[in-house]
């Protein structure tokens, strides 16, 4: 089955059961990845799974996903220039 068939599929489901559907996946990826938080376990990269999930039905989700995006590379430039700041002293 080729990813066109499956999104067209995906596409033919009235739009409550696609909600439900996507809902339940996003929903019930953000809270295990919120209890991997505290236990070990990838529970950041299942968050963002789940946030991506919720995104393609939610406006919210994605706001919150663009959020995460930009304070996450802003986080990543931070670290990674005084890492190679503290580099150059020695």
């Amino acid at each position: 089955m080729s990813r066109a068939s499956v999104r067209a599929a995906w596409l033919s489901l009235p739009h409550p059961i696609r909600w439900v559907g996507v809902a339940a996946a996003g929903a019930a990826l953000v809270l295990v990845g919120l209890a991997l938080l505290v236990l070990p376990g990838p529970g950041i990269p299942l968050l963002i799974l789940g946030l991506v999930v919720l995104s393609t039905e939610f406006v919210w989700a994605q706001r919150t996903l663009h959020h995460v995006r930009h304070h996450s590379t802003a986080a990543l430039s931070t670290i990674t220039s005084r890492f190679t700041r503290r580099e150059r002293r020695t």
